[in-house]
C-alpha cells in the first residue's frame, strides 16, 4: 500500500523539508505528497500553524503520515500532539524512528534541522516508510491507553 504523505516545517526546517519531500516524490513507496509550508526559508510562518494543520489532516484520513521539519523538531512535535488523535514524535535515531511506528503508532515524525544532518535523516525516512502498526501486538493496548486520554481511541 502506497503511503499518502504531508511534509512541513519552518523556516528553520526548510531545506531538509524540500529534500525530503524530493525524496517522497520519487520513492514507489509513495502515493502522493501534500506540501503545508513553508515555502520558503524566509516564509516567516510560525511552525504551530504549519505542524497543526498537518496534524488536522492526519486526524481527518487526508494523508496516512506526516514528516514535519523546524529547528529542533520539539516544536513541531508539540503544536501537533495538540490535535486529537495525533501522535507526534521527535525522532534522530534509528532505534526511536522504529519505536515510534512500531511500538506507538506515531503517524507524524518530526525532526530537527539544526540537530541531525540531512544524509542521516534520509536514511531514517526510508526506514519509516516501511514500518507498520501491528494491531495485534503487544503494545496495542498501549496505544489505546493513549487514545483514550483525547477521545480518539476509534482512531488508533
Amino acid at each position: 500500500m502506497a503511503l499518502k504523505i504531508i511534509v512541513g516545517g519552518d523556516n528553520a526546517g526548510y531545506g531538509h523539508k524540500e529534500e525530503l519531500k524530493a525524496l517522497f516524490e520519487a520513492d514507489d513507496r509513495v502515493e502522493s505528497v501534500v506540501d503545508v509550508g513553508v515555502g520558503s526559508a524566509d516564509d516567516g510562518t510560525y511552525y504551530p500553524n504549519v505542524a497543526v494543520a498537518a496534524a488536522e489532516k492526519i486526524a481527518a484520513g487526508e494523508a496516512d503520515r506526516a514528516l514535519l521539519i523546524c529547528g529542533t523538531g520539539l516544536g513541531v512535535a508539540i503544536a501537533a500532539n495538540k490535535v486529537s488523535g495525533v501522535r507526534a514524535v521527535t525522532a534522530h535515531d534509528l532505534y526511536s524512528v522504529q519505536r515510534s511506528v512500531l511500538s506507538n503508532n506515531a503517524q507524524v515524525l518530526c525532526m530537527g534541522q539544526r540537530v541531525i544532518g540531512l544524509e542521516s535523516a534520509k536514511e531514517l525516512v526510508k526506514v519509516w516508510l516501511d514500518l507498520e502498526f501491528d494491531p495485534e501486538s503487544s503494545s496495542a493496548a498501549k496505544v489505546d491507553a493513549i487514545c483514550a486520554y483525547d477521545g480518539s481511541l476509534d482512531q488508533a
